[in-house]
């Protein structure tokens, strides 16, 4: 349980400013006050990591830039339909940035990254396939649905549909990592 929570963690952090941004957005339906408090927000936890002297990740960064650049974007155009696609070129940006190898081992403790290195390099492209489906599912909810049904569809989704990748991930990578461990110990018992 431990382990499932530090992976969590980490993962939490960086979709922070991005899951306060459509809650936000949901309980109050104002763009700019979710916009502002989404990018200040994002950019608190990278001053935070800073005054901590703590190393900051690629995707720490490429989530700041992120949600600095599209809220902008957002604040200038007063668009909703802006705001509604958005998500579909964070989603393709962050797929891309996914398919570097081994990008997932931050979010792995350190018996996962000893143990079952290759499911870390799996799941990291698995993910990656993720963002690029819920892009085009992003697209497609935004240009046939009003601005309420896409922010609440596709709030759901992120969070449902990351949460069962997670889980599932974190199950098959235990189950596997246990039968290697039992595997390897095996021969020295003999």
């Amino acid at each position: 349980m431990r382990n499932l929570l530090h992976a969590g963690k980490f993962l939490l952090l960086d979709m922070a400013s991005t899951l306060f941004f459509l809650a936000l957005f949901l309980l109050t339906g104002d763009v700019v006050l979710a916009v502002l408090l989404g990018m200040a927000l994002g950019v608190a936890q990278i001053a935070w990591q800073l005054a901590r002297k703590a190393p900051i990740d690629t995707m720490q960064w490429m989530s700041l830039f992120l949600v600095v650049a599209s809220g902008s974007a957002t604040l200038l155009t007063h668009d909703p339909r802006f705001v509604m696609i958005k998500p579909t070129v964070i989603y393709i940006i962050v797929g891309i940035v996914m398919l570097r190898r081994g990008w997932m081992n931050r979010y792995l403790p350190a018996v996962a990254r000893e143990v079952v290195p290759d499911l870390g390099i799996i799941f990291g492209y698995v993910w990656s396939a993720l963002m690029f489906g819920s892009a085009a599912l992003n697209i497609y909810v935004a240009l046939n649905y009003s601005p309420l049904v896409w922010a609440s569809f596709m709030s759901a989704w992120g969070i449902a549909s990351k949460l069962a990748l997670f889980l599932l991930q974190y199950a098959i990578m235990r189950g596997v990592g246990v039968r290697r461990r039992a595997r390897a110990a095996s021969p020295a018992m003999a």
